[in-house]
């Protein structure tokens, strides 16, 4: 007679314990309302998951499954956007899963310095996130050059015709490229030095993301709720012909989240697009997902 393997535990992320519990009407990826599991002055939150899915071997197959995995990424992410209502939270690593309550302890208490230093950069403040976009042309039927008739005399004429208007093309985008860069280097410049923090993403492909133009700058910004407006009014006082300023926010701060890196300031390094995959706590927590940035780490065994 076969016995089912035991439920794990999937941390959602870390917080300092808050009055009462996660906001009514909230479901993690088992369907229910996540749990609290205190160590401490820390509490991870976590909702017991099926090892059928969540072991090493099952993980790997389901990371495979993209219909499985958006919805898994959707859950994780409304679970963490509720605890930033009532509190802040250090969120983890898409599929951070520990063996069992007292594997979360241990990862509080491995993990706890850092999550504390976490929770003091990130407490009252979000992120918000910007993209530059080079404007390319919508694309124009460009007639090949023409067959000269007999007798000769057009084809010279039109053929030099279909070079120039190539050449004008070209000569048009890199003018866009050129302004694009140029703003941005001075937009991420002023926006690096009103906010806390500034991390710089890998530009975005546009067959992924569905934006026109080419993406010259991705950036995220952490910066104090208060300042919130101020920082949005700033961003959208940027304006180039050829050139599209985006920004998208207030988000949890995902991409000054990760506790195992050093702080993050000025241009910052290559951090994991914000979202709920973002880069895992560092506090003995087994991460199972790549991070946003689509490198995709790959899963890693439960903490025993």
């Amino acid at each position: 007679m076969s016995t089912a393997a035991p439920d794990l535990r999937y941390v959602y992320a870390v917080t300092r314990p808050f009055d009462g519990v996660p906001p009514e009407g909230v479901r993690g990826i088992s369907g229910q309302p996540p749990k609290l599991v205190r160590h401490g002055d820390l509490v991870a939150v976590v909702d017991p998951v099926s090892a059928a899915d969540f072991e090493e071997g099952p993980l790997k197959a389901r990371l495979e499954d993209l219909d499985w995995l958006a919805a898994t990424a959707r859950a994780h992410d409304a679970v963490i956007a509720a605890l930033a209502t009532v509190t802040c939270p250090v969120p983890l690593r898409l599929a951070t899963v520990c063996r069992d309550d007292s594997g979360v302890r241990r990862l509080l208490e491995e993990g706890g310095e850092r999550f504390e230093r976490a929770l003091a950069r990130l407490d009252g403040r979000m992120e918000w996130g910007v993209k530059v976009y080079a404007e390319q042309p919508a694309p124009q039927a460009e007639a090949a050059p023409e067959r000269a008739p007999a007798g000769g005399g057009q084809a010279r004429g039109s053929g030099r015709d279909y070079l120039r208007r190539r050449m004008e093309a070209r000569r048009s985008r890199e003018a866009d490229w050129g302004r694009a860069d140029a703003l941005s280097r001075r937009l991420h410049a002023e926006l690096s030095a009103q906010a806390e923090a500034a991390a710089l993403h890998r530009p975005q492909d546009a067959k992924l993301s569905g934006a026109p133009g080419v993406n010259v700058l991705n950036a995220a910004y952490l910066v104090d709720r208060s300042r919130g407006q101020e920082f949005a009014d700033l961003v959208q006082g940027y304006a180039e012909e050829g050139v599209q300023v985006r920004l998208t926010g207030p988000w949890v701060p995902y991409s000054f989240a990760g506790i195992g890196e050093e702080e993050q300031s000025g241009a910052g390094g290559t951090e994991p697009e914000p979202g709920p995959s973002a880069a895992p706590a560092d506090g003995g927590a087994r991460p199972a997902a790549g991070d946003g940035g689509g490198d995709g780490a790959g899963p890693e065994a439960v903490r025993r």
